[in-house]
């Protein structure tokens, strides 16, 4: 056997199986957001927001996964538009005493563990993440105390509670650089919930893991035929692959790597044609870096397979300028994260950033 079914064998039982009702439900909540604008309502819902955000004294901050009139809406009211971390950040930094974070939640509660003293609203804080649905904090902390003698990894994509209970916290700009550190440093690595991108660190640095078994619903439904394929119609295509994707899809990759390197990679290889293998949200910041080339979504086998590429994230789908002037508005929606677990998980946010601040070859942009 080897080390990733010995993995598999020890985590799956703990792992709780995604139901598809709950992404069903999220589909169902991102269509409210998604529906045909009456005429003139678009332009009137954007005029109200840009009024709204300078009266509730708001900043707008959206991650690359939202839609382009979102992440549009930020830059154009002097928002931001980044990862996750880099939100959170973004919003330390600003003066605005109300951060409006356009994403999902472990996104919103990374805000509040920054800026504690700072007003944090969702436009939709049902908004989740499969990542965090399937590490839940009793089950991984009962998995955590069966094995001591391991150090606690934790991509950023969880609950504020399961940050809480790690001595890192990650994302995949600079996962592979903690995990060789740790390792030179003979400390035994337990790294949770994404499998996928657990495998792609552990193949990467040869440090062997204990490895959750969770998966991203989006990024797993990529397939290496569907790639190849495509390539057959595009041949001089470069493959840009996130590695939250299955091993086999991310060995068909030119390059592997996080939300930003994969729009770095986008901006200076000489290439005019890219399939992508990530949420197609980040297209438009693709297309606003380099307005000349294609970018293609990669194929997945979709929902039952039914279709041909179905990677819309329906979590951060749920985000759009209906519920975001709703949120402005009604000043509801606030992210709430208890002090002892905001002060617990801060531990290992701030690890990490002191660790990239001593290396400034290192960025800790990157997670989903």
């Amino acid at each position: 056997m080897n080390t990733t079914e010995m993995n598999e064998s020890k985590n799956q039982a703990r792992v709780p199986v995604l139901a598809e009702e709950l992404v069903e439900q999220a589909q169902a909540a991102a269509l409210k957001q998604t529906a045909d604008y009456a005429p003139g309502e678009r332009e009137e819902l954007i005029a109200r927001i840009k009024s709204l955000l300078l009266k509730q004294d708001a900043v707008l901050v959206a991650h690359y996964y939202t839609s382009p009139e979102l992440q549009q809406l930020a830059e154009e009211t002097g928002g931001f538009v980044a990862d996750s971390l880099e939100m959170a950040r973004f919003g330390n930094e600003h003066p605005a005493t109300t951060l409006i974070v356009a994403g999902v939640r472990f996104m919103g509660e990374t805000a509040k563990i920054l800026n504690p003293e700072k007003r944090v609203l969702m436009p939709d804080p049902a908004a989740t993440c499969s990542l965090d649905l399937e590490c839940p904090v009793d089950a991984f902390s009962q998995f955590c105390d069966e094995h001591p003698d391991h150090t606690v990894v934790v991509y950023a994509n969880t609950s504020a509670e399961v940050k809480a209970r790690a001595d890192w916290v990650v994302t995949s700009g600079i996962a592979l650089p903690i995990v060789e550190y740790l390792a030179g440093q003979k400390q035994r690595v337990l790294w949770a919930p994404d499998k996928h991108l657990g495998s792609y660190v552990q193949k990467s640095t040869g440090v062997e893991m204990l490895i959750w078994q969770g998966s991203c619903v989006i990024h797993e439904r990529f397939t290496a035929d569907g790639i190849k394929n495509l390539k057959l119609k595009y041949p001089g295509a470069a493959v840009l692959v996130h590695p939250e994707s299955p091993a086999e899809v991310i060995e068909v990759a030119d390059v592997v790597g996080s939300t930003t390197a994969l729009i770095n990679a986008s901006k200076t290889m000489d290439v005019q044609e890219f399939i992508v293998a990530t949420e197609p949200g980040i297209f438009y910041k693709m297309k606003q870096a380099s307005p000349g080339k294609i970018f293609l979504e990669a194929p997945t086998g979709g929902i039952s397979a039914t279709c041909e590429s179905c990677m819309r994230c329906p979590w951060m789908a749920m985000n759009g300028l209906r519920n975001l002037a709703e949120v402005l508005e009604n000043v509801n929606n606030e992210i709430f994260v208890e002090e002892d677990i905001r002060r617990k998980a801060l531990i290992p946010l701030q690890r990490m950033m002191d660790f990239a601040k001593k290396r400034p070859s290192l960025k800790v942009k990157g997670n989903a």
